[in-house]
């Protein structure tokens, strides 16, 4: 068997290949409630075999969400759309994680395809909020500075978030600290100027983080596996580090995370990135072997051989997939027949297991 289709037992949860869908943000919500959208898009990945399928990060406020389309968790009312879909998702094979997030100075835009431009209140957006106040563009509204209660409440809401995503069955919890959203505002000394506990050394800086996790912690089951989504690098000067990624990720480790899903950039609009097939790769390696913890690789990954590759290799745990799961939401049973594995198909779809 492959390494992509060996299985993976993470604390009481067996994944049944290394495939991980990642979240995607669909832009297709209306005040934060899932919808037949949302359970296509997830259960076909689910029917397309892989093992564990993330839903988009989801906001856990109103003020939270990426745009105004984006998902939410912020009240029991969406708990019942979003069980629907878990349980879609375990009937078929795969389990449903899902990525609880905040988008901090990020929040308030359009959709990608209106222009993702920044919405100001005056036309319908709202006032966002961040560790300093300095806006993602020079030309958005500034953010307003948290105070210590709102940050106290935050976590608060991370936490009432978690206790909804176990009602509706989510097997997996991913908190986002990546992209340039709250959290990661936090950790890079780039958007976080605070002189207060939560700024300044990186002590302070991974403050928010680390309490976040603690309220999290407090509900979420000690069996079932929480991950933590980083940008392990700003690629920009002066900011957030492969080094301080590796540093926080060890006492992630002793704080009972379990997985760290490696990506990178997102927090400021000049970054220069150099892009190409498995790029942050590196990243997923040195975490994984430097702070000892699995990790998941991710960045142009788009073939069935160059994902074995890195497995075997050992520079992660996982693949997690997002534009190519756009593009073929049946990949990880194409990997399978190129790879030489036998999996099970769905039943229904056994026919064309054979090309002839």
């Amino acid at each position: 068997m492959s390494a992509l289709f060996s299985p993976l037992i993470i604390k009481s949860l067996h994944l049944k290949n290394r495939i991980v869908v990642s979240p995607m943000c669909q832009y297709s919500s209306e005040e934060g409630f899932a919808n037949d959208w949302h359970m296509v898009h997830l259960g076909s990945r689910a029917i397309g075999g892989a093992a564990l399928i993330i839903a988009e990060a989801t906001a856990v406020s109103p003020e939270g969400r990426i745009s105004a389309s984006d998902l939410g968790l912020w009240t029991d009312e969406h708990i019942p759309g979003l069980k629907r879909i878990t349980e879609f998702i375990h009937q078929n094979g795969s389990v449903a994680g899902i990525q609880l997030a905040h988008a901090g100075r990020k929040a308030s835009t359009l959709p990608p395809w209106s222009g993702g431009k920044f919405v100001k209140k005056s036309d319908g957006g709202w006032q966002t909020l961040a560790p300093s106040a300095i806006p993602f563009r020079e030309d958005d509204e500034a953010p307003i500075a948290l105070t210590d209660t709102q940050i106290r409440q935050m976590a608060i809401d991370f936490a009432a978030a978690t206790e909804r995503a176990l009602e509706a069955g989510f097997k997996v919890l991913e908190i986002h600290a990546a992209h340039g959203y709250l959290i990661h505002q936090f950790l890079s000394p780039l958007s976080n100027k605070r002189e207060d506990h939560y700024g300044g050394s990186f002590e302070n800086r991974i403050r928010f983080l680390m309490e976040v996790l603690e309220a999290v912690q407090n509900v979420w089951p000690q069996d079932l596996p929480l991950f933590v989504r980083i940008s392990a690098t700003d690629w920009a000067e002066g900011g957030w580090d492969i080094k301080q990624s590796i540093e926080l990720c060890r006492l992630l480790k002793h704080t009972g995370v379990d997985l760290i899903d490696c990506s990178s950039g997102g927090l400021v609009s000049y970054a220069k990135i150099s892009t190409g097939p498995g790029y942050q790769v590196e990243f997923s390696e040195r975490i994984k072997h430097d702070a000892g913890i699995l990790t998941g690789a991710v960045g142009l990954i788009t073939n069935a051989m160059h994902a074995e590759s890195i497995l075997q290799s050992q520079k992660a745990d996982v693949i997690i997939l997002a534009r190519q799961l756009l593009r073929d939401p049946y990949f990880p049973l194409h990997a399978a027949s190129q790879l030489g594995d036998d999996i099970q198909w769905p039943v229904q779809y056994e026919r064309a297991k054979k090309a002839n």
